[in-house]
Formats: C-alpha cells, structure tokens, sequence
C-alpha cells in the first residue's frame, strides 16, 4: 500500500507472516527482489534536487 507521499519519493509498506527464525531473511530477499523488480519496469529512486545559482555583482 501506499504509505506516504514524501516531498520526493512514494513511500510503499508491505506486510507478510513470518515465522521467527526466516524473518531477517525474508525481509532482506523481499526488500532485494522489490527493488529490482522496480528498476526492471523502468523505475528510478528520486533524489532530492536542487538548482544553485551563482551571481557576481560588481
């Protein structure tokens, strides 16, 4: 589901059952194949931007 609308991202939550001894594993592998499985459809994590513009006044 859709958790958040951040100034620059899409804040995504996922819940799944786990027993106790697979949840760190699970949740590794699942947080690896989400990310990729995103950047396979062409996706990009935002990342803040910001333009500077210098001016020299004399």
């Amino acid at each position: 589901m859709v958790q958040a609308m951040a100034d620059s991202s899409v804040n995504l939550q996922l819940r799944a059952w786990a027993n106790v001894e697979n949840y760190w594993d699970g949740y590794w592998d699942a947080n690896k194949k989400i990310k990729e499985q995103i950047e396979a459809a062409g996706l990009t994590i935002p990342f803040p931007q910001r333009d500077v513009h210098l001016f020299n006044e004399k």
